[in-house]
């Protein structure tokens, strides 16, 4: 066959960053009133263009998923001649350690509240459902922290199923990065949310072994999915630069976990977390996260300093 009339089929369509924040107009949006910096995360920085230029389009795509969602929920009551309660829509956002998923979860959480009507926008992270440190040392995964089965998963399924069921109140445990650990008797209380986002890095897995007792999976609440992207080569470098920002603050608490690397010299400190990446991260990453990225709907393409240079969306 003549290669030049081979044609590579794929599920996703792709943008480049320019023909992205060109596919319409950007509507009215007062985003020179939003303060940027609660928003992005250590190490993760957010600007204007980048707002404008990635998020203001996501957030429109968003909109017509999220009315299509509504006026199915209206036209199925019609059908069975029925009144029912709207459910919340639920967004996952999945992605590796240092990709950048807080600050993309937080900048379409403030920007989805902003939209006509003003919905109620929840987020969550799935931190809240890691095994506690004393449990996680009981079943041997205290350095195996972030994979699937570092998880209650069973806790995070149920608490997804009471939003789908339509319960008005939940409560969510808290996670501390101050203390790398579950704080034990705190949680997030959430009532009646429009949308929730969730965040976490394996939230996309769908089994841990090739015949998984469980046939429910967190990615089957999920109503859009988005996986932020990124090279390896990036993400350990963002990841290393984190860490010495977290030496030079959080570490320096007297209270926090790390507090003992706090005054490492930086040659032993970026020693010690070139080692945490290469046997944590980075097997975490080829083995569990990287592999769900083609079952998300849309994926950001990240390059250099944290900033999206791609899109690819899943075709219906």
């Amino acid at each position: 066959m003549n290669k030049s009339y081979e044609v590579t089929y794929s599920p996703f369509r792709a943008f480049t960053r320019e023909e992205w924040r060109k596919l319409e107009e950007h509507p009215m949006f007062p985003i020179s009133d939003i303060d940027l910096t609660k928003l992005q995360a250590l190490n993760e920085p957010l600007t204007l263009s980048e707002v404008e230029d990635i998020y203001i389009p996501m957030i429109r795509l968003l909109q017509i998923h999220i009315t299509h969602y509504r006026n199915l929920h209206n036209e199925r009551d019609q059908f069975f001649v029925n009144t029912s309660k709207q459910i919340p829509y639920i967004i996952g956002i999945a992605g590796s350690v240092a990709a950048g998923k807080s600050t993309t979860a937080r900048v379409l959480q403030k920007l989805l509240s902003m939209t006509p009507g003003h919905p109620k926008v929840e987020l969550i992270t799935t931190d809240g459902f890691l095994y506690s440190n004393d449990e996680l040392e009981k079943r041997g995964l205290l350095n195996k922290k972030g994979f699937p089965e570092s998880y209650d998963a069973k806790k995070l399924l149920s608490f997804l199923a009471s939003v789908k069921s339509g319960r008005d109140t939940f409560e969510v445990p808290v996670y501390s990065h101050l203390y790398y650990d579950v704080i034990k008797g705190r949680t997030q209380a959430i009532e009646r949310p429009d949308i929730l986002i969730v965040e976490g890095i394996n939230v996309l897995q769908v089994s841990l072994n090739k015949k998984p007792k469980r046939r429910v999976f967190v990615s089957d609440f999920f109503d859009f999915s988005i996986y932020v992207d990124a090279s390896e080569k990036d993400l350990r470098e963002w990841y290393l630069e984190r860490f010495k920002k977290l030496q030079l603050t959080a570490f320096r608490d007297p209270d926090s976990y790390f507090h003992k690397y706090a005054f490492y010299p930086e040659k032993r400190l970026l020693k010690f977390a070139n080692r945490v990446w290469d046997e944590i991260n980075l097997p975490n990453l080829e083995q569990n996260i990287l592999p769900t990225r083609f079952r998300a709907d849309l994926i950001l393409e990240k390059g250099e300093c944290h900033f999206v240079r791609g899109i690819r969306i899943r075709k219906i």
